[in-house]
């Protein structure tokens, strides 16, 4: 019985199991499906790997374009770095070459003399120089002495005379102005070769400035090529002077610059102060319609009131006194009865800021000097400052030092010449500017007595050195190494230099003319000082060796 059930039971189980309702024939299909399937996965598989060919061949491209900038990246680098090797290279090279041209020039200044060349009458230094005999001590002591030391006296007598009518002159002056509408003229002081005691030539002539100031309310600002606007080269060594109210702001009010309206007044200045009819700056000096002093104004001025001044106190004096000449304001003659006449100038200036350096209204002209550029451009004057700067080296150099005398041969030999052959371009200026360089250059021993010959040697050979270069700077102008004592203004050491010898790169014809002056000085040297000179006995002399420079 049981066993009869349990196959009962299996057979029932093994129907329904078997039964379609409930297990579909799904593998019956299988047969019919699988080689549709077979190929999908190939088409696949092919897709693939066309992707697969599609993306190594991108990464492959990839790969080549960062190669190949990295490689152009290298080049690049490479390139840079080339470069950066070049331009040290070149900049190495250019500091090499600057310093063998400054190694040149400082071995040029020590033994520029003994270079030789081809035949130039101006470009080789120390040529003119050789085969020139210079004059030995024995000689060139007994020159100074017979022909030079003797006007020291005639000197200090005409200064005293001069001094004391100037004085007298400035106060007759003062008192045919008047104070509340003319200029205020200031005490005059002695500048140039004459008060520094080595003026050589005659007729002696003294120098006079004479500081003015404009009456009140009204002051003078100055301004120099060296104040921070811009000036043209042939400008410099100028300035202009402003004539304002004491009041005014130096930069001046908007309402002097733009034009306000009817209908409009400025709250800082009236209507009558803002107002300056052109007649009132004329009577001021200045140039017209502008507050700039003129020059020319001021020399008729000047000329004016002098001859006012001579008209209330000539009946004082035994002797005439006139202008000698028309286009200088203070070229005074003094004549005497005898015949005899004393010649000095009494040139007016206007002094800036609160130096010693003056503004001057007509300076001594040369061939060389370049014409004013107007009548309101005022030049420059150092002239108290070179007297002191002098004053202040000789109490430091021994007794009797040389210095002076050196400057006295060389203006006598160069005044002698241009007697001879005609005017040059040097000045006597430009001889004392060439001393103070050298003052400055050379230490104190080196000026003793007995080497009045080497000093003067360097002097010309200096001055030769600075011919051939047309450089010959400003002593004062662009130095900084000027001495605190003397408290010379800062805005000048700060400068550029200025040379003084510019002109000549502008004038070829008046630089050959200077050079050939002075190299005929330099072969004419011992005749013109043999001229003036005692006979020295041969015995003097015999120990002294005289040899060509």
């Amino acid at each position: 019985m049981p066993v009869g059930l349990f196959r009962v039971c299996l057979l029932v189980i093994t129907a329904i199991v078997n039964h379609p309702l409930f297990f579909p024939k799904e593998n019956g299909t299988v047969p019919e499906n699988m080689e549709e399937i077979i190929q999908k996965m190939k088409e696949r598989e092919e897709s693939l790997r066309l992707e697969q060919l599609r993306l190594e061949r991108e990464i492959a491209d990839q790969e080549a374009t960062q190669k190949a900038l990295e490689k152009a990246a290298v080049v690049v680098e490479e390139s840079k770095e080339e470069k950066v090797r070049w331009d040290m290279w070149t900049a190495l090279s250019l500091v090499i070459f600057l310093l063998i041209e400054l190694w040149r020039q400082d071995f040029q200044e020590g033994n520029w003399q003994d270079i030789g060349g081809e035949e130039d009458d101006m470009a080789v230094l120390g040529k003119a120089f050789k085969g020139v005999a210079f004059p030995d001590k024995a000689v060139l002591a007994s020159f100074y002495e017979k022909r030079i030391l003797g006007t020291t006296g005639d000197m200090a007598r005409m200064r005293e005379m001069v001094e004391g009518f100037a004085d007298d002159l400035l106060e007759a002056l003062r008192s045919v102005c008047n104070r509340d509408a003319d200029m205020e003229v200031e005490d005059c002081m002695g500048v140039g070769s004459m008060y520094e005691n080595w003026r050589v030539r005659k007729p002696f002539v003294c120098d006079l400035i004479v500081p003015f100031a404009p009456p009140e309310p009204y002051c003078f600002r100055c301004q120099t090529w060296c104040s921070g606007d811009s000036f043209p080269p042939d400008e410099q060594g100028y300035g202009t002077i402003k004539v304002c109210r004491a009041d005014e702001d130096a930069t001046g009010c908007i309402c002097d610059k733009t034009k306000l309206g009817e209908d409009m007044l400025c709250l800082l200045h009236s209507q009558v102060s803002s107002t300056r009819p052109s007649s009132e700056m004329e009577d001021l000096l200045c140039f017209k319609n502008t507050q700039y002093l003129d020059a020319d104004q001021v020399m008729k001025w000047f000329q004016i009131a002098v001859t006012k001044a001579w008209n209330r106190i000539s009946h004082k004096y035994e002797f005439d006194l006139s202008f000698s000449l028309l286009d200088s304001p203070g070229a005074l003659k003094i004549k005497f009865k005898s015949g005899k006449s004393i010649a000095f100038n009494l040139t007016p200036v206007v002094q800036y800021e609160n130096s010693d350096v003056y503004f001057i209204s007509h300076f001594p002209r040369s061939s060389l000097a370049a014409d004013i550029p107007s009548s309101t451009h005022w030049f420059l004057t150092f002239a108290v400052y070179e007297r002191r700067f002098i004053q202040l080296v000789s109490k430091t150099l021994p007794a009797n030092a040389c210095h002076v005398s050196c400057l006295q041969i060389l203006s006598f030999l160069h005044g002698k010449q241009c007697s001879l052959t005609g005017p040059s371009g040097l000045t006597n200026y430009h001889l004392k500017t060439v001393l103070l360089h050298l003052l400055q250059a050379r230490p104190s021993q080196d000026w003793a007595p007995e080497k009045l010959e080497a000093r003067l040697q360097d002097m010309l050979k200096f001055l030769e050195k600075c011919l051939h270069e047309k450089k010959l700077y400003h002593f004062f102008i662009g130095n900084g190494r000027v001495p605190a004592e003397l408290g010379f203004p800062i805005i000048f050491q700060r400068a550029e230099p200025l040379n003084l010898f510019r002109p000549f790169v502008l004038r070829r014809d008046i630089y050959r003319k200077t050079v050939d002056t002075f190299h005929e000085m330099l072969r004419n040297m011992s005749a013109l000082i043999n001229e003036y000179t005692v006979h020295i006995p041969l015995a003097h002399t015999n120990g002294i060796r005289k040899e060509p420079l």
